[in-house]
């Protein structure tokens, strides 16, 4: 019950809230009015910058959510070219994380990072099917515990100016490990092969927990 309602904070959120919490004792001192705004605006920085424990299923059969949200889109397509992978063929399931949305990343599957590529780009609405080509993004290439190849691709959205992943390349991960958070809005998408389906568009996900597809 109190890691639901007060839950750990973020790394990258003690500095938003530092200056929030001295904006909100400033407004007080002036008007209570905007004094209580700020204060409200102040408890969404935590919650935004909130980090809560989760309990994946630790089974390598399935594929666990990599982050809270809605999934946007289900698609085949090709690989990032960006990896050089255009020439396969992959699943895409895109999950859209709105301003409420806990923005802390999750790994998928245990296994170990094989690259990571960032790219600059535009800051257009992430839940637009060509934010996967033109926003700010950064890649991140892995081999499972299965021999599978998973691609996650962090988005930067449109009011998103900070991807940060806490990863590098030749970590060995564990499936719902942290890897990375996108500030104030985002979309992480999720490339893989061999694995079967197990959600549907619309469908609300809890990053670390939300079984996204199963091993054929």
């Amino acid at each position: 019950m109190t890691d639901f309602l007060f839950p750990k904070l973020h790394k990258e959120g003690y500095r938003f809230l530092a200056i929030a919490a001295v904006i909100t004792f400033i407004l007080l001192l002036i008007s209570n009015f905007f004094g209580i705004i700020s204060f409200i605006l102040t408890i969404w920085v935590y919650y935004f910058f909130r980090d809560p424990e989760r309990f994946p299923i630790n089974d390598e059969n399935y594929l666990v959510s990599p982050a809270d949200g809605v999934i946007s889109q289900i698609t085949e397509t090709n690989g990032p070219i960006e990896l050089g992978l255009e020439g396969k063929k992959y699943t895409r399931v895109s999950i859209f994380m709105n301003a409420f949305n806990c923005h802390v990343n999750r790994i998928p599957s245990s296994g170990k990072i094989n690259k990571i590529f960032y790219k600059k780009g535009k800051y257009i609405n992430a839940s637009l099917d060509k934010a996967s080509d033109e926003n700010e993004r950064n890649y991140v290439k892995m081999t499972n515990s299965k021999g599978d190849d998973l691609i996650l691709v962090q988005i930067a959205g449109l009011i998103a100016r900070r991807i940060v992943c806490e990863i590098k390349e030749n970590d060995e991960t564990v499936q719902g490990d942290r890897f990375g958070i996108i500030r104030f809005g985002s979309r992480v998408d999720l490339y893989f092969e061999n694995y079967q389906l197990m959600v549907q568009q619309h469908q609300k996900t809890i990053g670390g927990e939300t079984i996204i597809a199963k091993k054929k």
